[in-house]
């Protein structure tokens, strides 16, 4: 479903500018790691949870829906101002397409896709940020040992993630299908689309992957250094 058009959004997203940049310095991240990159970060409130919990990290979240971000950051400063808490977040308009461009290569510890596009319709396989096309993406940015976190909903794009993994040689570390009955409940953080779900009885899927040591899959050309693609829903 697309988000309603936000009333005023370029001036309260320019009054939250300070938590939305166009592309990480990485000569000041070096010296403030570890690194860790949401993709598809929503309305924020998993990056706000994960950086009010662990405030010594360089948290980034990425979301190609502007009024999204508008959300996510007004979230943030609030936050800040409030709580003392989200001042190392910052928000990417972009989409996954461009990773290359953004990160260099073992440049991130630890990387998060929560309820993810599942793209169920004939022949879309391809557009899962989950396929195997984006995790080549994903291994190349982690560092070694670097862990990806998946979580769904979604029983058919799980299953599809798992074997996608396995496709590549990879296995997962942690693989559970009802996330809040079992051990790794404690230290989870809930998204809004996690809370939701989860009050409805719907039952969350979680795996984590690591990345071996040495493990570089080849790039698809057209998620290159040089593949751009701004396809905005705004």
């Amino acid at each position: 479903m697309r988000m309603r058009k936000k009333k005023h959004g370029e001036e309260r997203l320019l009054a939250c500018g300070e938590f939305v940049i166009d592309k990480p310095d990485f000569s000041a991240i070096c010296q403030k790691p570890p690194v860790w990159l949401e993709i598809g970060a929503g309305k924020g409130g998993f990056a706000c949870g994960m950086t009010a919990k662990y405030p010594d990290v360089s948290y980034f979240a990425m979301e190609r829906v502007t009024d999204c971000v508008v959300l996510a950051a007004e979230q943030a400063k609030r936050m800040r101002d409030e709580e003392g808490k989200c001042g190392n977040l910052r928000f990417i308009i972009d989409t996954a397409d461009n990773l290359t461009k953004l990160f260099p290569e073992e440049s991130i510890d630890a990387m998060f896709l929560n309820f993810s596009d599942p793209w169920s319709k004939k022949g879309y396989a391809k557009r899962r940020l989950t396929h195997r096309r984006y995790l080549s993406v994903y291994f190349n940015l982690l560092k070694d040992g670097g862990v990806l976190t998946f979580k769904t909903d979604n029983v058919g794009l799980f299953d599809f993630s798992i074997e996608e993994i396995e496709a590549m040689g990879l296995k997962c570390d942690v693989i559970t299908r009802d996330l809040h009955a079992s051990e790794y409940a404690k230290n989870n953080v809930v998204t809004e689309y996690e809370a939701n779900f989860s009050s409805q009885g719907i039952k969350i899927n979680m795996l984590k992957v690591t990345k071996p040591l040495g493990f570089k899959p080849e790039i698809p050309e057209n998620l290159s250094r040089d593949y751009v693609r701004r396809d905005y829903e705004n």
